[in-house]
């Protein structure tokens, strides 16, 4: 039987494990499409156009509420100067059954602003999916600098340690030391300055997907090259029929069409059928209680001009929303236009940069090599250093601006979004 002592030792070191358990959780692996599905699921943005969506139904029964009667009940007590009590109640019934086409077409534009909502949360869904596909790009982007800037820091260091050999044999200077620990030391601030960008990537990108600062992530992709078959003409002409702007556009001119029908209504005449009871001084009706059902009709003949501007505005509203449709089209295929082609301008970028990012490195292996035989200098190892950080850094920017805007391509033809 295990001693009292054995077993504490026992617990102990299960707590410690379990303390570590925690402590040392492995990272959620993340794909660019597992996050989006997490932006879309958590993201507050979608919840608030989904609520713009119902409230425009709301907005459809409220319109349709119009065709129905009304019912209104009334109540009066008075009291007279010599201490009497009286009181009186009434129902009144009011239900209009024309108004010249009114009703109906402010019902047909509250389901025109249905359409109009339905269209604004495929805004949101694409516009969410383009901000975490930025994000995702920019953590992966921020990694690869992060490990240029690594890289650079290691191979200073080495030549660091040359430098150092070199000085204590006493074949170089205390200058070419000093200079080349001033390289490493800047290098090493570079290195900083990556880190912190890389945590605010990440920091970013939670924040898209509306999950906790300090949740601990892993990336599982990497920033890659795919070539896009789609020409300039067919992103255009997918633009032109599937951004829910464009269709938006559409249904502003619908439903400026039918606020014209409403303005016109004015000209025409309105019927109303109506019914009341009434009865006093008590308190449910009685067998002596009154009543009348009667029809009305009324016809504007003359209101001083009102309808008319009315018409006038409405017509108004109806030439800036076609101007306004023009616009958004010329917009969205300005848009398609430009990310397009500076998707396959850093689509070029990349064939040149790869090709200088391995050329630098040979440099920097032959520079290296020629100071260790005492034919070269510190400088050319410095030179070829930076030219080696620059050339990665072009081809990893080149990598991110070709990703990012084949995103932006997507959005801007409309790229469904489940």
């Amino acid at each position: 039987m295990p001693s009292l002592k054995n077993k504490a030792a026992w617990i102990t070191a299960s707590l410690i494990l379990l303390q570590n358990t925690f402590v040392f959780a492995a990272p959620i692996k993340l794909s660019l499409e597992q996050s989006i599905e997490l932006a879309l699921k958590n993201n507050p943005s979608i919840q608030i156009a989904g609520e713009d969506k119902a409230k425009s139904l709301w907005s459809v029964d409220e319109a349709k509420a119009a065709k129905l009667p009304t019912v209104s009940l009334g109540s009066s007590y008075n009291q007279n100067d010599s201490g009497q009590d009286s009181f009186s109640n009434n129902v009144r019934m009011n239900w209009q059954l024309y108004n010249g086409g009114r009703t109906e077409s402010q019902i047909e534009q509250a389901k025109l602003g249905v359409t109009t909502a339905d269209l604004n949360v495929v805004k949101a869904k694409q516009q969410l999916k383009q901000d975490t596909t930025t994000g995702y790009y920019s953590v992966l982007e921020s990694k690869n600098m992060l490990a240029v800037n690594e890289e650079s820091v290691n191979n200073l260091k080495v030549h660091l340690t040359i430098v150092q050999a070199k000085y204590e044999a006493g074949v170089v200077a205390k200058s070419e030391l000093l200079r080349a620990e001033v390289e490493v030391a800047n290098a090493e601030q570079n290195q900083i300055k990556a880190q912190n960008q890389y945590d605010l990537a990440v920091s970013s990108l939670l924040n898209t997907m509306n999950m906790d600062a300090g949740t601990d992530i892993q990336l599982v992709g990497e920033l890659t090259y795919q070539a896009d078959t789609r020409t300039l003409a067919e992103a255009i002409a997918l633009a032109k029929e599937n951004r829910p702007e464009v269709a938006q556009a559409k249904v502003s001119i619908d439903s400026a069409v039918k606020g014209i029908k409403i303005a016109e209504s004015n000209k025409l005449p309105s019927v109303s059928l109506s019914a009341s009871t009434g009865w006093n001084d008590t308190l449910l009706p009685s067998d002596d209680t009154n009543w009348s059902v009667g029809a009305s009709a009324s016809w504007s003949i003359f209101d001083a001009g009102v309808t008319k501007s009315k018409i006038n505005q409405a017509e108004s509203s109806l030439n800036k929303a076609k101007l306004q449709a023009e616009q958004t089209q010329d917009a969205v295929e300005q848009e398609v236009r430009q990310s397009y082609l500076n998707m396959k301008e850093a689509e070029k970028r990349l064939k040149t940069t790869e090709v200088a990012a391995n050329k630098a490195k040979e440099d920097l292996y032959i520079a290296q090599e020629t100071y260790k035989a005492g034919a070269g200098t510190n400088l050319d190892v410095f030179d070829a250093q930076l030219a080696l950080n620059q050339a990665k850094t072009n081809h990893v920017q080149a990598l991110y601006d070709y990703n990012i805007n084949k995103a932006k391509l997507d959005k801007a033809i409309g790229l469904k979004v489940e």
